[in-house]
């Protein structure tokens, strides 16, 4: 009996949203990621959400003044820290919205295509939220440590607690840059287990 090739499906090619079948027992850690993946999202939800609270609520006011000036520090003086305040609300927002995505996958955890959505804008967050920790981290080395090549005085020798929320808020941003990069890691690690196990179900 000869077999129908046009019916033939390759080994090992699975469409986006198809099922997989864990031959081996995987399911119930396969099961646990999406978990994992959740309580992550949630800790770096607040990692950028408190980052963003505390440098856009940096302000301090000296104590004197002239009959002319006002010496005020305030975040948005520097648009360094201005980016900072901008890209942990973009990382916050767009985690707020993962959030369900991540819960559909404990309903739906043998499907690839969240996953694979979430690893593209995790990756995407990660490297937005690194770029304003790290230029707000450069500019307040400065306001400590000043310049002495380009006669840039510290800034923080004045205005100590608008410096001190500054440093505060940078704690919170590159926790979160490392809990991205857990949830990048993750995620590698459960779509190379899924192209391992795949096997597409008989209709």
């Amino acid at each position: 009996m000869e077999m129908d090739q046009s019916k033939a499906k390759p080994e090992g090619e699975v469409p986006l949203g198809s099922k997989i079948r864990y031959p081996f027992g995987g399911g119930g850690a396969q099961r646990g990621l999406p978990i994992v993946d959740l309580v992550l999202r949630v800790v770096a939800l607040m990692g950028t959400l408190c980052s963003a609270i505390v440098m856009g609520t940096a302000n301090q006011t000296l104590p004197f003044s002239t009959q002319s000036t006002q010496f005020k520090a305030v975040y948005k003086d520097l648009p360094m820290f201005m980016f900072f305040v901008l890209a942990n609300s973009v990382a916050c927002a767009y985690l707020f919205i993962s959030l369900p995505l991540s819960i559909f996958q404990m309903v739906k955890v043998a499907s690839v295509t969240p996953r694979l959505t979430l690893l593209i804008f995790d990756t995407m967050a990660m490297a937005l939220v690194t770029a304003g920790a790290s230029v707000a981290a450069s500019v307040v080395y400065l306001a400590y440590q000043g310049n002495n090549v380009v006669n840039w005085a510290s800034f923080c020798s004045q205005f100590n607690s608008f410096c001190r929320r500054s440093s505060q808020s940078l704690i919170g941003s590159f926790g979160a840059v490392l809990v991205l990069v857990l949830l990048i890691t993750l995620s590698a690690i459960a779509m190379s287990r899924r192209i391992m196990n795949i096997q597409p179900y008989n209709l």
